[in-house]
């Protein structure tokens, strides 16, 4: 593989192949197509998400069509909701060959339009070895097969964490160096420090107005906005519900004092002009244009939810001089509870995941191709990109950049022309299989402290820390159950829970930017509540704690 990525090197520098060489057409589904005097199969596929579409003569697309002969025709999300998108697939009956329909999956799933995976799996090691058979295992739908294949959950060799990928409340370092660099630990004091740097600081350089705080809450991601209760009581990202570690009790964080408490706080906040006032309309590319421009102060969002384009363009725009990079916060409802914003150990994200549909051609080649991108030099390729080009590896084997090297990797147009990192197919995190690199460049623990800004670095300092992880701290993996959202995410429409669970997300997406902005919160709270328990809530939460029993359950006799 890696004389056949060599050969890729050479003939793309030297433009024998370009996009511009094709010479046949193609359609959706898988089919041969002629580049110069080389042929490759392309495949189609859909994910659920907004995404980029990448330049059509991408350079590391091209070596590793060069290297697999197979390209991949990515189609994402536009101007649609998940739901209305896989809508229309399963009203056409024509489907891409590769799907990710996100929360949607058990729809295609139920309507018969995936490919049963498990006579596959068996052939391919390198996708086999991703999980255990316990986690397989846990893959399996209603009728005993696996029809897709979670993307972000396999970790090799040792753990390597640098950045916290997840949920957190985020705030510019600038606010942080100009108050001093003070403990923040509660709600209180995060908002407390917001206002008063405000009060200070309401204008950019440019002249634009600052946001002091903003919330996402656009279709699926409104969990920006909904799911900070579990987090503020100390508890991890199950998600659907907080699970008592010792009493594995379900209990509903949407009803929790301190539910109510957090919400009134951004009551509060939008009152007082601190909260960004058009937060319950603005749409996910908006959010990200704002965070973008360095003018939000602060957020709740998921690091991977916005900092692969937000901290990217940033960077390239030069505000990281200018203090406008976020860094997590350990935020509880009060003083003396230990958070829980980030957990250590693989997270099976298994309500969703890569998928073959009925429509692909050939299952095979498909399901090869996956193997292939998982290949160490393949790997390599995807995520630190050409060796020369956009790392170096020295005397003792390790992967560096240059500074040249990092600032052209947050380029937008050069991302989009250059790197492809075929980033929802299956990946690894971890240890590099030559046991001296991390899986992405993220991980590596010494390119990610040179690669800091100067004021990112003087932050963390400040607060003894080295990397994104330990201005959190780090807690060991809950349970057997965790994360129990892939649960709720799995739940077919027509059951009893599952028709509880959709009703109950719809109040809150309907209600919760109302009770924000409410002019009276005691009584557009208590709206909510009896609009919210009117929903059921309990079927939803009683068929929660059985799949927590039976997930524990399940585990003691795999330990067995």
């Amino acid at each position: 593989m890696k004389k056949a990525i060599s050969v890729a090197v050479t003939v793309l520098f030297l433009g024998v192949v370009c996009a511009g060489c094709v010479i046949n057409k193609f359609d959706e589904k898988a089919k041969d197509i002629q580049v110069a005097d080389k042929s490759y199969k392309e495949f189609s596929a859909f994910f659920a998400v907004p995404g980029t579409e990448l330049d059509e003569d991408n350079v590391v697309r091209e070596m590793i069509a060069d290297a697999t002969g197979v390209k991949v025709n990515e189609k994402w999300l536009e101007n649609q909701i998940a739901y209305d998108a896989i809508d229309d697939l399963l009203e056409s009956g024509e489907y891409p060959d590769f799907v990710d329909a996100g929360e949607e999956s058990v729809r295609m799933y139920e309507a018969g339009a995936l490919v049963a995976l498990d006579d596959y799996i068996d052939k391919y090691p390198n996708i086999k070895e991703l999980f255990s058979q316990r986690q397989w295992d846990s893959l399996r739908q209603s009728d005993g097969h696996i029809y897709w294949i979670p993307q972000f959950s396999s970790t090799y060799g040792k753990e390597r964490v640098c950045v916290h990928i997840d949920e957190a409340f985020w705030i510019q370092t600038r606010v942080l160096e100009w108050a001093g660099y003070p403990e923040v630990h509660t709600l209180d004091q995060y908002f407390d420090l917001i206002e008063k740097y405000y009060a200070a600081h309401p204008i950019m350089y440019d002249g634009s107005s600052v946001i002091p705080y903003t919330i996402l809450c656009d279709d699926w991601r409104y969990f920006c906005l909904e799911n900070a209760p579990q987090f503020l009581d100390g508890y991890p990202n199950d998600g659907a519900a907080i699970v008592d570690p010792k009493t594995r009790t379900v209990i509903d964080y949407n009803t929790t004092d301190t539910a109510f408490k957090y919400f009134k706080k951004l009551n509060e906040e939008y009152k007082k002009g601190i909260v960004d006032p058009d937060f319950y309309k603005q749409s996910y590319e908006e959010y990200i244009a704002k965070l973008s421009s360095g003018r939000v102060l602060g957020m709740v969002d998921q690091w991977w939810d916005f900092a692969y384009e937000a901290e990217d363009a940033i960077r390239h725009a030069g505000l990281d001089d200018e203090g406008c990079q976020y860094v997590p916060l350990p935020i509880t409802i009060r003083e003396g509870i230990t958070n829980q914003w980030h957990n250590s150990g693989n997270v099976l994200h298994g309500s969703s995941g890569l998928a073959i549909t009925k429509s692909c051609k050939d299952v095979d080649g498909a399901m090869e191709f996956i193997s292939a991108l998982l290949e160490q030099d393949i790997h390599n390729l995807r995520y630190w990109g050409i060796e020369g080009v956009d790392y170096v590896i020295d005397d003792n084997g390790m992967f560096k950049k240059t500074k040249g090297m990092r600032k052209q990797a947050y380029d937008t147009a050069y991302k989009k022309s250059h790197f492809c990192q075929y980033n929802y197919f299956p990946q690894w995190l971890g240890t590099s299989r030559d046991g001296i690199n991390a899986m992405k460049p993220e991980g590596q623990e010494v390119e990610f402290y040179d690669g800091l800004s100067d004021k990112v670095r003087k932050c963390l300092t400040a607060y003894d820390a080295r990397t994104y992880v330990e201005m959190l701290g780090t807690n060991p993996s809950p349970g057997a159950w965790y994360p129990i959202y892939t649960y709720a995410q799995a739940l077919s429409p027509g059951s009893a829970e599952g028709e509880a669970y959709h009703m109950m997300t719809e109040c809150k997406q309907n209600y919760l930017p109302q009770v924000v902005m409410a002019n009276n919160f005691e009584r557009t709270w208590a709206e909510y509540m009896e609009a919210y328990y009117s929903c059921h809530p309990e079927r939803f939460l009683n068929a929660l704690q059985n799949e927590v029993n039976r997930r524990v359950e399940e585990a003691a006799g795999y330990e067995q």
